[in-house]
């Protein structure tokens, strides 16, 4: 078997099958079998060893959730046999730091530790941090085989394993769905997403794909305090090199048939090529959807549901705008997901989980996989009527006269905190951006005052700053706490 199969692992269930694949002398006829643990034979496939890769691949029968199953593969007298293989949804999470943040380092993690002998059918697996210049066919290391959750294997290490996120949406995913899931973590604090993207997404953004360069070019000269702040903060602290990660912890997935992807990455891109991120992200997406589709023999779906966490903050006074300018362009500049670029996508705002006084980044994953689930129920399960986002304006009306500007959001709004400065209005060319205070929130409408801006307003924007608001204290949320996303 390639080094991801193993004891306890989760193969994706119908109505897709599940990919199988391995090594074997090429030529040979290799036999693999589906049992119970009875004994009884489920299904037999049989299969040749491809020359000279020394490879072989079968696609099994689309199964029904559940287990225990035992698979072994055989060629001649010799035989390898995984035991407790169950069946459900298998989700693939990828990122920077704050999805590779273990289960030790989150708020509560005394108590989600002890919880996690609780959910014996999440099952866990994480690839080691690995680079490569060529495109790898399987995982040079790995840091957890397969494993059933212990507090030893999700609390292992400041960021060496197991993801917080990936465990938590896997966790609410289990308790929403009832069956068993499976959780394939492959993350790497500071990295940008020029190192998990492949040559092909590269350039379609016209992205330069030397994999010897040591690091990305920077698209403008940049400013020492900039300079100093990727030097103090360790933004990039991970490999930065155009696609070596996407070459030796991606690739060697895409055989793997999958039921989604989790993404929480980009703030080492508020420091590289902030602004192509509108393209090298939906590329991503694009490009990770064929791959795995065609690795997986057209068994992982078209349309791959694809969730991510929006930037959240980092530093309370900020030099500039670029965690704004990110949070924008993750959307592809539209604002929400799903949308025209974007489609099969969704999010999880996280603006208003800040937390000042974290030694190494935001602490409350609990929300953010809360609000990553409640998206991936409704846009990678279906669930009619779920509410997965926070209100979005739909119109906008100019009173001239009074000077005001109407908003009409598409949900009933909830205002926590009349933030002055939540509403910026631009009269000029170029802008220079003005409060706009709220005068008045209704169910599903904000007034604005438009004082200092005259009868011209070229242009509007909401929670534009790198720290827009305190802790869940935003502007604007819905009855179900979720925060409207900023916009401009």
């Amino acid at each position: 078997f390639a080094s991801y199969y193993g004891d306890h692992m989760v193969l994706q269930k119908e109505p897709a099958g599940a990919v199988v694949w391995g090594y074997g002398e090429p030529g040979a006829t290799v036999t693999v079998v589906l049992s119970e643990d009875s004994g009884l034979i489920v299904m037999k496939k049989t299969v040749r060893v491809k020359g000279p890769s020394g490879t072989w691949t079968t696609v099994l029968d689309p199964m029904d959730r559940g287990g225990p199953y035992a698979l072994t593969a055989g060629q001649g007298s010799e035989n390898v046999t995984l035991r407790d293989v169950y069946f459900g949804d298998v989700w693939l999470c990828s990122g920077q730091s704050n999805m590779a943040m273990t289960v030790l380092q989150i708020a509560n993690a005394t108590r989600e530790l002890a919880d996690a002998a609780r959910y014996p059918y999440v099952r866990v697996f994480a690839v080691a941090p690995a680079r490569s210049d060529v495109e790898l066919e399987d995982l040079e290391r790995i840091d957890l085989p397969w494993s059933i959750p212990t507090a030893e294997n999700l609390g292992h290490g400041n960021f060496t394993y197991f993801s917080a996120v990936c465990w938590l949406l896997g966790r609410y995913l289990y308790e929403a769905l009832g069956y068993p899931v499976g959780l394939v973590e492959a993350a790497w604090g500071g990295t940008p997403i020029e190192a998990w993207s492949s040559r092909r997404a590269l350039r379609a953004c016209g992205l330069p794909e030397d994999a010897g360069s040591s690091k990305l070019a920077f698209c403008t000269p940049l400013s020492p305090a900039l300079a100093s702040g990727i030097s103090q903060h360790r933004r990039l602290s991970g490999p930065q090199t155009p696609s070596v990660l996407w070459n030796a912890m991606i690739h060697p997935l895409l055989n793997m048939t999958l039921q989604g992807v989790a993404w929480y990455q980009g703030e080492a891109n508020t420091f590289l090529h902030t602004d192509l991120y509108n393209c090298t992200f939906p590329a991503l997406i694009a490009d990770w959807r064929r791959a795995f589709h065609a690795g997986s023999a057209g068994q992982t779906q078209p349309l791959l549901p694809f969730g991510f966490v929006q930037l959240s903050t980092y530093r309370r006074q900020s030099p500039d705008d670029s965690f704004a300018r990110l949070r924008w362009h993750q959307t592809a500049d539209l604002g929400v997901v799903p949308n025209a670029r974007m489609p099969g996508t969704f999010m999880a705002v996280a603006m208003d989980l800040c937390d000042e006084r974290s030694p190494y980044g935001r602490r409350d994953k609990q929300n953010v996989a809360h609000r990553l689930q409640l998206g991936a129920r409704a846009v990678a399960y279906g669930e009619k009527d779920l509410v997965f986002q926070g209100p979005y304006p739909t119109r906008a009306v100019l009173e001239v006269t009074r000077g005001l500007l109407n908003l009409t959001y598409s949900q009933e709004l909830v205002c926590r905190q009349r933030d002055t400065r939540a509403f910026e209005v631009c009269c000029s060319t170029p802008c220079g951006w003005l409060p706009a205070p709220v005068v008045a929130v209704g169910s599903r409408t904000v007034t604005l005052a438009l004082a200092g801006c005259g009868t011209l307003v070229l242009a509007l924007r909401y929670a534009w700053a790198e720290w827009p608001c305190e802790y869940q204290s935003c502007a604007l949320y819905n009855t179900r706490g979720l925060p409207a996303p900023p916009f401009l």
